[in-house]
């Protein structure tokens, strides 16, 4: 009778625990993995303060059985900057700071392209991306991976010219988490990696996590970047440039990431009862502080069409089918990411991949929060409509551009006129030299940024890196002096579908004499 009961107990806890969970839901991971070419994803759901699926699926490299499992460590990119806000808020709890505070008040060192701005700019505005900088603005100061230190990339964001007016628009960047952990470590007195680590990671069991990817590969479970280079998925080098800690370098597992979200969405309290931080300071990091433009969604997502939307310290904010959804993505080399929680319902889902396809990340999330909505939608043919299209929207693009140029066109100048040094305000130096009769260009402290110039049309070449995975070559054309020498030259993107980070428009490049 006793193992009876026992196994009564245990039929009933598994049927309990299986409706927790979306109907034939590993079957519909799997579905999403082979619809995008993913090689693995790692999945956790919380509700009501425990972990529901702690699990991985998939394999960690293409072409091996080396299965993720719970513990695999994946890098999550942007969703680190929740960590950020965390942090402040906990500094702010201590009395250290407080969110208004001048920024200069406590770096006196800080110093943007506008004194203005400067002067003004508070702790929080470090964190909402409404400086007044340009969508990525400064990103080529710390990847891919470059010979600039840290003290180098602060030395230089100075020089970075504001897009817009201070505070009057969305644009998100990176180079201001920079600033906040740097501010993180003057308030508390260690370095942001130590402050992560002691006063968040050790009080949340999170030990298998890690703040750098070198250090998650030291542990040796950790899943490969994968990206589709060519045309074909394979393994990429991944982003490990310490400069963008504080913005970008978080690596975690399943496991970790379930006492990440279920003491976030329970307002800072540990399993102790203890609190990390106070409901006060939760409200604080999911309130808008820069609201964002309501735009129609594609038809094939009408679903998800928010009514408000907007960025916290650390969080996006937005309506998910009539309540308050706090999320975040992320985005390296190799690898993407989602953090989604619901803290009316209790509910987190956290989705991490190992190949560069958030439409593999959205399929699972948002049938993760459905379920726990009551509600269905083919989230997999939805996103595989909107991937098919953007595909042939880019290499409509791409065609267009070609079919425009000039071919019989020729340059205004021997080649030979278009070698030299040029340097750009806040990236620096830049070589044009001859190469096997050919020009090349190299970004001198981005060793993966050199490529032979092809020439386009007139004054402009295009620039092919030889480093396939950038999958970013740029435009570069030259402007001429009335005596024909060089009096400038610009870059951009010779694709729509190039990442944001690759910011050479920003770039003024002037002859060095």
């Amino acid at each position: 009778m006793r193992k009876q009961f026992i196994s009564f107990l245990v039929t009933v806890v598994t049927i309990l625990h299986g409706q927790q969970l979306p109907k034939d839901f590993d079957a519909y991971v799997e579905k999403v993995l082979a619809t995008f070419n993913v090689p693995g994803v790692s999945v956790t759901i919380v509700k009501d303060g425990k972990a529901v699926l702690m699990k991985g699926y998939g394999v960690k490299t293409i072409g091996t059985k080396d299965k993720v499992d719970s513990k695999t460590n994946f890098s999550i990119a942007s969703n680190t900057k929740a960590f950020v806000g965390t942090s402040i808020g906990i500094l702010v709890e201590e009395g250290k700071l407080k969110w208004n505070d001048r920024v200069v008040d406590h770096l006196p060192w800080f110093q943007l392209s506008d004194p203005y701005v400067t002067k003004e700019m508070r702790i929080i505005d470090l964190l909402v991306h409404r400086s007044g900088l340009g969508l990525g603005a400064g990103d080529l100061l710390i990847w891919p991976t470059n010979t600039y230190n840290q003290k180098d990339v602060v030395k230089r964001f100075k020089n970075i010219p504001l897009a817009t007016s201070f505070r009057s628009t969305y644009a998100y960047d990176n180079i201001l988490y920079l600033v906040a952990g740097e501010l993180i470590e003057a308030v508390s007195g260690m370095p942001w990696e130590q402050f992560v680590k002691t006063r968040i990671y050790d009080k949340l069991g999170m030990g298998n996590s890690t703040l750098t990817f070198a250090d998650a590969v030291k542990k040796g479970n950790v899943a490969t970047p994968h990206a589709e280079v060519h045309g074909t998925v394979r393994p990429v080098a991944a982003s490990d440039s310490t400069k963008t800690n504080p913005a970008a370098t978080v690596n975690t597992n399943a496991e970790d990431i379930a006492q990440w979200m279920i003491c976030q969405i329970d307002s800072g309290k540990l399993s102790d009862g203890s609190k990390l931080f106070t409901a006060k300071t939760a409200q604080y990091l999911w309130s808008v502080q820069t609201p964002l433009p309501v735009e129609k969604v594609a038809k094939e997502l009408s679903p998800i069409q928010p009514n408000f939307a907007g960025y916290g310290a650390g969080f996006f904010l937005r309506d998910y089918r009539g309540k308050k959804l706090v999320w975040h993505t992320g985005g390296l080399s190799g690898m993407v990411s989602l953090v989604a929680m619901i803290p009316e319902l209790r509910v987190g889902v956290a989705v991490f991949t190992n190949q560069e396809m958030s439409g593999a990340f959205y399929s699972i999330g948002w049938r993760v929060l459905d379920h726990y909505l009551g509600t269905h939608y083919d989230w997999i043919n939805a996103y595989k409509a909107m991937k098919e299209r953007a595909d042939s929207i880019s290499k409509s693009a791409d065609t267009k551009t070609m079919a425009k140029r000039d071919s019989m066109s020729q340059p205004s100048l021997s080649l030979k006129n278009y070698e030299g040094k040029y340097n750009d305000a806040w990236y620096g130096d830049i070589d044009i030299e001859t190469k096997n009769g050919k020009l090349f260009l190299q970004l001198k402290a981005t060793p993966a940024l050199g490529g032979f110039l092809e020439h386009y049309q007139y004054n402009t070449f295009i620039v092919r890196w030889s480093d396939p995975e950038m999958r970013a070559d740029a435009f570069i054309t030259f402007s001429l002096n009335p005596d024909g020498s060089i009096e400038h030259a610009k870059m951009k993107a010779v694709s729509p579908s190039t990442d944001f980070s690759f910011d050479f428009h920003d770039l003024l490049l002037k002859p060095v004499k």
